[in-house]
């Protein structure tokens, strides 16, 4: 034990010295280096088939500083002394911001033509939750989940009376052509075009699982936060624009407490993204935080079994989660996850392939 005690310890010491870029990918990826540090701050920007060598390097350095930026925002409000949630909800509010995640800014299109939202934000100390789903108006839903969780007595609102409730409570209001970016249009034609043939060569499509749509990821994409502030208030928040080309109203996991967000001071924080039809009926982020409490598991070995749930059904995506005592789990079924951490002194990691 003792042994490989030093050996770990030795690679740590190599690894800082080695500078941020050598150390990046061992910390994220290695269960046992993310017990070397004190977490304050994890994020996502979404799972899917992301590799290397369809990524220019241009894309590559943009998303790369779209996520620093949104790790800044939210390191500097906990270094404030500001709340976890203050935390999560910065740190959301830059990547909705942002048009290259489908969040806010950048949410893909439904079949109708339309950009409709999800968020979700809940308070590990109190367990208080807020969440908006199906709205194009506000600009930034994670504001909008938080001012339901603090300023109305209900958890979710939806649609038009999302938007009328943010309005009243004096959130900022945009024209939902606000949202639109030519990239998610473009995606949505494509998405459309693949219907049209499908729908004229039905003899030749077979429809995964029994949700009657192909798993192509990258219809999927969402956001999220989880952090720890100087106090020990765990939080958690996500946003997203769902599906390209979902239909009838569709609603995610992102939203849905305990499903794609759910926040506990006693267990963990947790922000999921994939395929939510199965983080839905897998009930992915209050099923680690039991496995933890009830089990006794790590956030590790938590965070691995319910994404391997996940996979068993035939769902993929990923997760963050951070637990009571700062150690974090990044773990995923698909070929890349955006996401960056950043350690209780400021440093900053930040990977995106497998």
């Amino acid at each position: 034990m003792k042994t490989i005690s030093f050996l770990r310890s030795a690679t740590w010491l190599l690894m800082l010295c080695s500078g941020l870029q050598a150390a990046a990918s061992p910390i994220i990826n290695s269960e046992d280096s993310l017990h070397l540090e004190k977490y304050v701050l994890v994020i996502h920007g979404g799972a899917g088939t992301i590799l290397k060598k369809n990524m220019t390097p241009q894309k590559e350095a943009a998303y790369k500083a779209g996520l620093e930026d949104a790790l800044k925002a939210g390191y500097k409000a906990i270094q404030a002394g500001k709340s976890s949630l203050d935390a999560v909800e910065a740190t959301i509010r830059v990547l909705e911001d942002n048009p290259l995640f489908n969040a806010g800014k950048g949410a893909v299109f439904t079949h109708d033509g339309r950009n409709e939202m999800d968020a979700a934000i809940m308070n590990g100390k109190t367990l208080e939750a807020g969440s908006v789903a199906g709205v194009s108006t506000i600009r930034n839903p994670i504001t909008a989940a938080r001012a339901v969780m603090q300023k109305s007595e209900h958890v979710m609102l939806v649609g038009r009376g999302a938007e009328q409730f943010a309005k009243e409570a004096g959130l900022e209001i945009v024209d939902p052509s606000y949202f639109r970016t030519q990239e998610r249009w473009d995606g949505l034609q494509k998405a459309l075009r693949e219907d049209s043939v499908k729908s004229k060569l039905d003899h030749s499509y077979q429809p995964a699982g029994k949700l009657g749509i192909e798993n192509i990821d990258n219809k999927f994409g969402t956001v999220g936060a989880v952090a720890l502030d100087k106090a020990g208030n765990l939080a958690a928040g996500t946003s997203t624009g769902g599906m390209t080309n979902k239909k009838y109203g569709r609603v995610g996991d992102a939203p849905i407490i305990g499903a794609g967000t759910y926040a506990n001071n006693n267990t963990v924080a947790v922000s999921c993204t994939g395929w939510g039809e199965f983080f839905i009926r897998s009930v992915v982020a209050y099923d680690l935080s039991a496995l933890m409490a009830y089990k006794g598991l790590s956030v590790q070995e938590a965070g691995k079994a319910v994404i391997e749930k996940v996979g068993k059904l035939g769902g993929n995506g990923g997760l963050i989660a951070l637990d009571k005592e700062g150690h974090a789990a990044l773990p995923f079924n698909t070929e890349g996850m955006y996401r960056g951490l950043v350690t209780a002194d400021g440093k900053i990691i930040i990977e995106i392939y497998k």
